[in-house]
């Protein structure tokens, strides 16, 4: 991993931040299924091989993140040098002693070097620091890095929401205790 520093966000770094890289490319879905009846509601994800790898865009628009970024509760990011690498941007949740990332992006080149893990532990650090007990992180079905990390993290699958992004995909959510 190339030595990274983790730190707040300053509105200086935003436009770096908003340069890096969004998409990524994926192999895998959580595909969902639902079976309703008259006495049962049923909703399961599979993890489903794609024919071949897709490009998939960030679910939010570029351009508006500097002005969602503020309403966020921190915005840190990791850097190498003075070069921005990633960031994680966490919201207090409306649920008591809970918190939520609503953002977290790592540059395409840097990607699988440990710097989510980084960010998300020093999120976690973070919401500790306040008194928070529980972090939900949030991802499309399409995002099986991002499912495969949180995972490997400890976190646990607690939810999904049709039509939750701007262009009304799904997003789906895993918890973890602190």
């Amino acid at each position: 991993m190339p030595e990274i520093e983790i730190r707040p966000a300053f509105s200086s770094d935003i436009p770096k931040l908003i340069a890096l890289d969004h998409h990524f490319t994926t192999g895998y879905v959580w595909q969902m299924t639902r079976d309703i009846t008259e006495s049962q509601l049923q909703v399961s994800f599979r993890q489903v091989r794609l024919p071949r790898e897709v490009h998939v865009s960030y679910p939010r628009i570029k351009q508006v993140l500097a002005d969602t970024w503020t309403e966020r509760d921190v915005l840190l990011m990791a850097r190498d040098g003075e070069e921005p690498r990633g960031y994680i941007s966490v919201q207090l949740g409306n649920a008591p002693a809970s918190a939520w990332v609503e953002d977290l992006v790592v540059e395409r080149d840097y990607r699988r070097q440990g710097i989510g893990t980084a960010l998300i532990l020093a999120a976690k650090e973070w919401c500790q620091q306040k008194r928070i007990s529980r972090l939900t992180l949030e991802m499309q079905p399409k995002n099986y890095p991002a499912i495969q990390l949180a995972r490997k993290l400890g976190f646990e699958y607690s939810g999904f929401n049709d039509q939750y992004y701007p262009k009304q995909e799904i997003a789906i959510f895993f918890s973890t205790a602190l």
